[in-house]
């Protein structure tokens, strides 16, 4: 059976460095704050990814405080854009102030309602992203799926985080509490679609809490 144990966990969370700076000071606090951010391993593999990638335009579906859309504005080449979905007004708040003192207001726009919504829209209007991250209710990405692939550039990449549930996703069905059964279905069908894609390649990193991969060609 493949596994890392703690001991291991531990040394290699000790190999990832902190993000650097302002940006690095916003991880912090957030994680500090108990704010729903990425992980550390996540946030370190994620900078890999778009180093080599340079996305021009990227979608997160789920802003939160802004901390991942701040640190993928790092990696955007000149005129790049980043758009983000959230409905909640606290985090949208926060997430808007966090960009004005980082100086990337003018980098991410910011669609303030439900991305059930604002994906379909999206879809319809014929965006096109090179790199679309989700980090949202995770009983939602099956549903969400299809919009994404359709405004996925050829060559571009998906991420969807958290998809693991913290282990959950493994269990048998009876193990499952009653009121996460739905999104423990939704996840595992989640996963089976988005890992038999026609004309990607996908792969799950254990890291975090689970990150989803999907290359489009």
């Amino acid at each position: 059976m493949r596994t890392i144990d703690d001991r291991l966990a531990e040394y290699l969370d000790g190999l990832v460095p902190p993000v650097s700076g302002r940006l690095g000071d916003f991880q912090q606090s957030a994680y500090e704050e108990g704010l729903p951010i990425i992980s550390r391993d996540v946030a370190n593999f994620l900078s890999t990814m778009l180093v080599a990638k340079r996305p021009c335009n990227i979608l997160e579906i789920g802003c939160a405080v802004g901390f991942s859309a701040a640190l993928f504005a790092e990696f955007l080449p000149a005129g790049g854009k980043i758009t983000t979905i959230d409905r909640y007004e606290y985090m949208i708040n926060r997430a808007k102030q966090n960009f004005a003192e980082l100086g990337i207001a003018d980098k991410v726009s910011i669609i303030e309602e439900c991305a059930s919504v604002a994906l379909p829209r999206l879809a319809d209007s014929g965006a096109k992203f090179d790199f679309i991250f989700m980090d949202c209710g995770k009983g939602q990405y099956l549903r969400f799926l299809p919009y994404c692939l359709e405004m996925l550039a050829s060559g571009g990449l998906l991420a969807a985080d958290d998809v693991l549930q913290n282990g959950d996703i493994a269990l048998e069905w009876a193990e499952i509490t009653r009121r996460q059964r739905t999104t423990y279905k939704n996840m595992r069908d989640f996963l089976a679609a988005a890992m038999t894609l026609d004309g990607c390649f996908s792969s799950i990193l254990p890291i975090g809490d689970g990150l989803l991969i999907v290359a489009k060609e």
